[in-house]
């Protein structure tokens, strides 16, 4: 699945851009406030990315920040809350706003957006109130982390989800950032972890 796109903002529409990623354009559906911030046509771009599959389509959702992403991916475990809702609520409202919503358990907030129903806004507040504690908590454990360490756990996160066992996810991805020329490209650390790996 496609995590992220780093490449050139080839377009920009009303509600989705096109990333040119070395002559391949990606269609990605951001909220609305991530499309009024894109730079200029052939400006470099980044945008984390959630990919939903269906049987009839594979959509790609981008983000400026992980917040937007997590909370995205938070809002499509409520029963009843499709990605295009999901995205809705993203465009109308910060993250901090739904997440205080959900926490004060106070649905008139998400009720505002259009097309999220009375209904719907209360079974976002009754099934998320207690996952928003885990995911405050986890942004506010990486914001207390030093760059390399994120770039660390990121990378051994990536190699695990590889198939790659933790212990040995680890020492690979600690011994290629020491040797990495740029410690915050954790693609690159993740490569370099990779060639250890398949010499062991």
């Amino acid at each position: 699945m496609i995590a992220h796109l780093h490449g050139e903002l080839a377009r920009v529409e009303s509600d989705y851009v096109v990333v040119d990623v070395h002559g391949v354009g990606y269609k990605v559906h951001p909220p609305l406030a991530v499309i009024a911030q894109m730079p200029r046509i052939g400006d470099e771009v980044k945008l984390l990315v959630c990919t939903v599959v269906k049987e009839d389509s594979i959509t790609l959702y981008g983000f400026a920040d992980e917040s937007q992403q997590s909370m995205f991916e938070l809002l499509l475990t409520v029963s009843g809350v499709g990605p295009k809702v999901a995205l809705a609520i993203l465009s109308a409202l910060q993250v901090d706003t739904i997440v205080n919503a959900i926490s004060s358990e106070s649905f008139l907030e998400l009720n505002s957006v259009s097309g999220v129903g009375t209904k719907t806004a209360q079974r976002i507040v009754l099934e998320l109130r207690e996952k928003i504690t885990t995911l405050v908590w986890t942004q506010a454990a990486r914001k207390s982390m030093g760059p390399e360490q994120q770039v660390l756990n990121d990378a051994i996160e990536g190699l695990v989800a590889l198939g790659y066992n933790r212990n040995d996810a680890r020492a690979a991805a600690e011994y290629a950032l020491k040797s990495a020329s740029d410690k915050r490209d954790t693609a690159a650390i993740v490569t370099s972890a990779l060639k250890m790996l398949g010499k062991g």
